[in-house]
Formats: structure tokens, sequence, C-alpha cells
């Protein structure tokens, strides 16, 4: 293809959307999967077209399972021949906060297939995929770009699953970036703070509270289109020597203050 190819998974809405959104108006083809039937995205569809993608498709699956990974590759395969840029963004929370000390395996093991093992896999694939066309085509440019959360590093003891999966995620990110460097294909980290989307939508309350009692240094909740930002720039191979870094966007909540 003459543009630029991204899959962005769960990117049917939230920060998927946003970074589905950034990455159209930079002119990229993009593949957004997400679990709803193709019917119920269609209007996403064309608001991701309308942003200037040249070409928009959507991809089913759970990222969580082998079949649903090989089945958004497939589809990709088929419409697009080609992929430059993963994006993995798809995730979700404990259905239930539960402290760690009533936490059931049930939810621990859900949590953990898909913000975990889920992209491990996929980016496994993704990566094979992208050596192959680096050595048909040595101009051939691809990337990785991990959407992650400050859960990775920030202990929140009722939903200590959650916090698991992104530790563990955020050393998926240290080694696919070490392993893919002889092939220069840099993978790159976005670590978003609290973010406004329907996964935060039912504790809007205790974050405004906490934002308005200076959580942040940046007084306001983070939205989508701040990470689609930040993996906008990602992909258009402004930082070719930065692979494997993690960029913060968390309103400086993470900065250690007195």
């Amino acid at each position: 293809m003459s543009h630029q190819t991204a899959l962005v998974t769960g990117g049917s809405r939230g920060i998927g959307l946003g970074c589905a959104l950034a990455l159209a108006k930079d002119g990229h083809a993009v593949a957004i999967n997400g679990m709803r039937p193709e019917s119920q995205v269609t209007d996403v569809i064309e608001q991701i077209k309308g942003a200037g993608a040249p070409q928009v498709i959507y991809c089913q699956g759970d990222v969580g399972t082998s079949e649903g990974r090989a089945a958004i590759l497939t589809k990709i395969r088929e419409e697009f021949a080609c992929l430059n840029l993963l994006v993995n963004n798809a995730g979700v929370a404990p259905k239930e906060r539960k402290d760690i000390l009533e936490t059931s395996e049930e939810s621990y093991q859900r949590v953990l297939s898909i913000n975990c093992e889920g992209p491990y896999f996929l980016t496994q694939a993704v990566a094979n995929w992208l050596i192959r066309q680096k050595k048909d085509n040595a101009d051939f440019f691809g990337s990785i770009i991990n959407v992650n959360s400050i859960s990775a590093t920030v202990a929140s003891v009722n939903r200590g699953e959650y916090c698991v999966s992104k530790a563990g995620f955020a050393m998926t990110t240290q080694l696919f970036a070490a392993r893919l460097g002889e092939m220069d294909i840099p993978v790159y980290e976005v670590r978003p703070g609290v973010i406004k989307t329907d996964m935060t939508s039912g504790v809007t309350e205790k974050y405004d509270k906490l934002i308005a009692d200076g959580l942040c240094v940046t007084k306001r909740w983070g939205l989508p289109e701040d990470i689609g930002k930040a993996v906008a720039v990602l992909a258009r191979h402004e930082f070719p020597y930065s692979t494997g870094q993690v960029i913060m966007v968390d309103g400086g909540l993470t900065i250690p203050r007195l």
C-alpha cells in the first residue's frame, strides 16, 4: 500500500478510538479491533474515515484467545496485505473491584489473559510479520506501541490483578524492544494516568475529588485524544533512537511530591 497501515486493538471506543483518530489524521489506513458486532461500530468507522484515514476496517475478535488473534491478523492480510504499526491498547478492568485478599482466580485469569497474555502473543505474531516485510523491502518501517497504564508501577490493592497484568505488559515492551532492535523495529510504551473513558465512568466522583485535591499536577482528567497524540508522534518515526522507552501521559500524577 502507498500509505502506512495500523492495527489498534480495542480501537472502537475510549483510548483506542483516540489513537485511531490521531493515526487517521496522519493518513494511516486503520484496522480497529473490538468485541462488538461490526453493525454496532459503523458510526465509529465513519468517524475514523472522516478524520482522514484512506481505509478503515473492523476486525472483530478477542485478543485474549489464539483464535481471536489469528482472525484479526487474517482479515488485515486480506484487506491491507501489509502492516506497519501495532498499537496494543485493548484491555479490561476487573468486573468487580475487590481487595487483594478476596480476588478470585477467575477474575485474575480473565484480566491476565486479555491484558498481558493477549498482547504478548499478538506482538509475537506481528513482530514476525514485520520482520518478513523488512527482509522483503529494506525501506519498510514497522513499529509497535503498547498503551499500558500507570498501574504498571502504582499499586491499587482493590484491583491487584489489573496491576499485575500491567506490570507484566510493561516487561513485554522491554523484551520485544530488546529482541527487535537488531531488525531496527522500535517498540515503545505509552503509559496513561487517569483517563476519562467508559472504563473509569464508575469512579468519576472519586477521581473528580482527587484531581481537585491535587492528585495530578495538571488539574484535569486525561482524555483519549491526549493518548492519541502521543501515539501519533511515536508512529511518525520521530524517535528512532528511543526504543523501549516509556512515555508518561498522566498529567504529572506519578511525579514524587512533598
